[in-house]
């Protein structure tokens, strides 16, 4: 492979969460009054930290409103992550990626305590060399995460690959001079990533393990 070092974002990437995801958001706005963002609009904002996600979702909250949508959303999405899984594959494709030498990484929207548990629970916290959070940098897009991935693993960009669901993945990657890979079974359509212009879109973990296997 091509890549010294592969990131991947979590949710929509690694997790099948997306749903979940708003569904929590819509429920936090209703459970508060608020009218809630559709679908569409809070697909949108995954990936974000959660903040600059709300903010974006619901842009009519008054701003001393969001730290309330914020703690509902933390109580509804803790009420049933324990549900949630990996994408079939996901798992193995990391253990192959793991097995064969290369370095790897996770830039997510989540916070710390929130990839923490996610890693515990699905067990992969041992396969991930480093990992970085919204609650401890600044949020994609921007390049702040990747950039001190690849100082903490010592790999360069051109030796690096993003691999994310959303159009904030891909330009985050863009901003850190990093080639990056999107994925259309998560929060973000084919056409909206396209738009992104990334190396290339997977339909499937499959097809993301195959085309990893091509650059080699």
């Amino acid at each position: 492979m091509n890549y010294e070092l592969v990131v991947f974002d979590w949710d929509g990437t690694l997790m099948d969460s997306a749903g979940a995801i708003v569904a929590c958001m819509q429920a936090a706005a209703c459970d508060l009054g608020l009218p809630p963002p559709d679908d569409r609009t809070a697909r949108q904002v995954i990936g974000l930290g959660l903040h600059d996600a709300l903010a974006q979702a619901m842009p009519g909250v008054p701003q001393g409103d969001y730290a309330l949508v914020a703690d509902r959303y933390r109580r509804f999405y803790l009420a049933q992550d324990h549900r949630l899984g990996l994408f079939p594959g996901a798992q193995d494709l990391i253990a192959g990626l793991a097995a064969d030498g290369r370095l790897l990484g996770v830039a997510t929207g989540k916070s710390r305590p929130g990839l923490n548990r996610a890693l515990d629970m699905s067990g992969m916290r041992p396969l991930f060399h480093a990992t970085r959070c919204a609650d401890e940098c600044c949020s994609k897009p921007h390049p702040e995460m990747l950039l001190e991935l690849m100082d903490e693993l010592g790999v360069e960009a051109a030796r690096t690959l993003m691999v994310g669901d959303t159009t904030h993945d891909l330009l985050m990657a863009r901003n850190a001079g990093v080639a990056a890979v999107a994925v259309s079974f998560g929060a973000h359509t084919r056409d909206v990533l396209e738009a992104a212009a990334p190396l290339t879109v997977c339909d499937s973990v499959g097809a993301l393990g195959e085309w990893l296997r091509h650059q080699g």
